[in-house]
């Protein structure tokens, strides 16, 4: 693969980072559970640097980013990482709380719908 074919880390490591802080973790502790230097994560999340095969998938699956989204950009039955973190977090809660979640997500769902209906107008 030349150059030019390179692989574009840029987005993962910006995903990576937005994980991270979405957790309220800092650089330090992030490179403390993956056993790397804080300067090495934020190359990474900064500069697109790509990590090695093994620290790149620890921290996807810590994570929960797919890479599904990175590789195959343009296929929309893919899930986005949001999505994937949404999941894990889901994974956490009990029956009540789905049935609040469910009811907000058909609230918010109404709401759109109606916006979009009064926009239509």
């Amino acid at each position: 693969m030349s150059e030019k074919q390179k692989f574009d880390f840029r987005a993962m490591g910006q995903a990576i980072k937005n994980a991270r802080m979405d957790k309220g973790w800092t650089r330090e502790e992030l490179a403390q559970i993956v056993d790397i230097s804080p300067r090495y994560i934020m190359a990474i999340e900064n500069h697109g640097q790509h990590p090695s095969f093994q620290v790149f998938i620890n921290l996807m699956t810590l994570f929960h980013i797919s890479i599904d989204q990175f590789v195959f950009p343009d296929e929309d039955s893919r899930k986005s990482a949001m999505r994937l973190l949404l999941d894990a977090e889901l994974n956490e809660l009990d029956e009540n709380d789905y049935e609040i979640l469910l009811a907000t997500a058909k609230a918010l769902k109404k709401v759109k719908t109606d916006e979009k209906n009064t926009m239509d107008r």
